[in-house]
């Protein structure tokens, strides 16, 4: 245990938990709009990772580049995947949409895996660092924070400020009322999945710049999803960014006392904790 590491991991924590609470912030807006449980969300995230992998490896693309093309396809194979999958079962009990999604999420990991194999890869990028003291802050860190931020605005200036966005969150509370207004619901509810998609993949990205990855690496992103999004409420986006930031800084900081293998446990600990004392999350639902 050394105190001098508490500050660096505390900080490295927190920068990390941006990116988590973007992929989150995808797993609740599907949910707070639609009520659907989004099983293929690992999966997803894990595309995004390879989608800026083959651009940057293949086409030379610069991966910050790829990330803006990894949300743009992220965002039409949401919609292909909530016409196809969830559509029909949108009205449905949760466990058939749960089975719906856990579908698409075999098919992705089965397909995927023959493509891309389960070997390791990695995006060789360096962007300097800051230091101070026995702080060192890697660029590759404070660009995905910065482009965590910007998305996660850009997400709450759509919903809130273009008429798009108010009907999105118009449907997600009356979807009959909404109608009854001429809110084509149906469209609304693919772009919202299409966006929740486009998020996870975005993640997906970021988190290649900075981490090693195979294409199964999107399942532990995804539990890290559900713990977040049960910490900071079902279904409110700013409960999921609070969740991130959370969860981030409590990896970084029990990574100083305690084994690495050990840090999963107290995430999955609280998850169970928060659910039996408080079910609403720290910020409390909200669709």
């Amino acid at each position: 245990m050394s105190l001098e590491a508490l500050l660096p991991s505390a900080i490295d924590g927190l920068m990390l938990g941006f990116v988590y609470g973007l992929a989150a912030l995808g797993l609740t807006l599907i949910f707070g709009v639609m009520k659907v449980i989004n099983l293929s969300h690992g999966p997803i995230i894990a595309l995004g990772m390879f989608a800026v992998f083959i651009l940057f490896s293949s086409f030379g693309v610069n991966p910050y580049l790829g990330v803006v093309a990894a949300a743009l396809v992220g965002l039409l194979l949401g919609i292909a995947i909530y016409f196809v999958a969830v559509d029909r079962v949108i009205d449905a009990t949760e466990l058939t949409t749960l089975l719906a999604t856990f579908s698409v999420n075999l098919m992705i990991i089965g397909v995927a895996t023959v493509i891309f194999t389960t070997s390791p890869r990695s995006i060789d990028i360096d962007l300097g660092a800051l230091r101070a003291g026995n702080v060192t802050i890697l660029g590759t860190h404070g660009v995905a924070v910065a482009v965590a931020v910007l998305v996660a605005a850009a997400l709450y200036g759509f919903l809130f400020r273009t008429r798009t966005g108010k009907s999105i969150r118009a449907v997600a509370n009356n979807r009959a009322a909404a109608e009854l207004m001429g809110i084509d619901s149906r469209r609304m509810l693919a772009l919202a999945f299409g966006i929740g998609t486009a998020l996870a993949m975005t993640s997906g990205a970021l988190l290649a710049t900075l981490f090693s990855f195979t294409i199964l690496s999107g399942g532990t992103y995804e539990l890290k999803s559900f713990v977040i999004v049960v910490l900071g409420g079902l279904g409110n986006p700013t409960g999921a960014l609070v969740g991130g930031l959370v969860i981030g800084f409590l990896e970084g900081v029990l990574t100083v006392f305690l084994p690495v293998a050990w840090v999963p446990v107290v995430e999955y600990v609280i998850f169970v904790a928060v659910l039996l004392l408080r079910p609403a999350g720290l910020l409390g639902a909200r669709a």
